[in-house]
């Protein structure tokens, strides 16, 4: 992995620098090894000074969440890329000179035959037939608990349950199809809700939590950025959301465009429709506070008018997006690229990209009062202010 101790950057910004809005959340999109973009991202933050508030992860983004909430300041990089490095698909022969991208697929089919160690290894018996009864707590076709392991090392979850930063992690209640957030503000988490949150079946089986089966929380929504949304009260917020699939596309020519296509399209989440529905949402709740200062104080006081300004407010949210890149010669398979060079090559994408929006600022300035959720897209390497009109 290239590090800004290897002479991309060494100058740390400080938090004086960086005067942020309110609280700072970092959202985490599922996604296996394109998680390896988050890495990079934390380690921006974690270089200017930045640690977050409160971390939302789904899938590998509970993953690094858990990484990050469960080590101290000064171990999280270092334990982030601990598990990176554990989870690297090495082929034993290097054949990159002679056949580029071969390497790739030969770390591709490694991990589909053989697993990856301190991650998941192959399950046989659910090659037995789709009928063999390998029970609930079993039924997928690789078995995690070399992940269970992984994690109790490099995760402290007496630390994780101080909730310094908040925790929450996304995972899909089998039975019911209904988005559970297991948060560290209202519940105690163990390796069990890491683990659950990335679940992906048929792959990985459901992890039971209190008697009930959870799967990965990308099957219902990979994008969890309404936990902050949704939460009670909400407050002023700086939320530097790291999407992994691309919402945007070219229209697909040939049917290996069609897969990765189809898998940026399914795992992207709408998130673009539900960040818009937010921001009318919270222009409605703005719009609301200024109707009611414009009322006569003797309105104010009464109890129905109260009820009905309880519906407004005066918070403002920031979101910068942050979208991992496509790699030359990327496919359908890419959140399953463990190999090296992929690993370090979204890792530094994530890096940059931080980097490049933190030198930004781009949440400083003067916005439409009205506007209380505001968008930072990075698009084309330049960083563009939205507000909802």
């Amino acid at each position: 992995m290239t590090h800004a101790q290897d002479g991309f950057s060494s100058r740390r910004l400080t938090s004086a620098e960086l005067p942020h809005p309110g609280q700072v959340v970092l959202v985490l999109q599922g996604g296996g090894a394109l998680g390896a973009y988050q890495a990079g991202v934390y380690q921006a933050l974690h270089e200017a000074g930045i640690e977050p508030d409160w971390i939302i992860g789904t899938s590998i983004g509970a993953i690094n969440a858990g990484l990050i909430a469960g080590n101290s300041p000064q171990n999280r990089l270092s334990r982030l890329r601990e598990f990176w490095k554990k989870v690297e698909q090495n082929p034993v022969w290097s054949f990159r000179d002679i056949f580029p991208g071969f390497n790739e697929k030969l770390s591709y089919w490694s991990t589909v035959t053989h697993g990856i160690p301190g991650f998941f290894r192959p399950n046989p018996l659910a090659h037995a037939g789709n009928d063999y009864p390998l029970g609930a707590d079993n039924a997928g076709y690789y078995a995690t608990a070399p992940l269970e392991r992984t994690l109790t090392d490099l995760v402290d979850f007496e630390l994780v349950n101080q909730c310094s930063p908040r925790l929450t992690v996304g995972a899909a209640h089998v039975r019911s199809s209904e988005m559970r957030y297991f948060d560290s503000r209202n519940c105690k988490l163990d390796v069990r809700h890491l683990m659950a949150s990335g679940a992906l079946p048929p792959a990985f089986p459901a992890i039971r939590i209190d008697g009930e089966l959870y799967w990965d929380g990308g099957i219902l929504s990979n994008t969890p950025t309404e936990a902050v949304f949704d939460d009670n009260p909400r407050k002023n917020s700086l939320i530097f959301a790291v999407h992994l699939w691309n919402p945007a596309g070219a229209e697909p020519t040939t049917m290996a465009e069609v897969l990765n296509r189809h898998k940026d399209v399914q795992y992207s989440s709408r998130i673009a429709s539900h960040i818009a529905r937010q921001q009318q949402a919270h222009r409605l709740r703005h719009v609301i506070n200024q109707l009611a200062a414009r009322l006569p104080e003797a309105e104010r006081t009464s109890e129905a008018v109260r009820e009905l300004m309880s519906y407004g407010c005066p918070t403002r949210m920031h979101i910068v997006r942050l979208l991992a890149p496509q790699l030359d010669h990327e496919t359908h398979t890419k959140d399953i690229d463990f190999s090296p060079v992929g690993i370090m090559k979204r890792w530094e994408a994530g890096y940059v990209h931080t980097r490049a929006v933190l030198q930004r600022k781009p949440w400083i300035g003067e916005f439409d009062p009205l506007s209380g959720v505001i968008l930072h897209e990075q698009q084309s390497n330049v960083l563009l202010a939205e507000a909802a009109e």
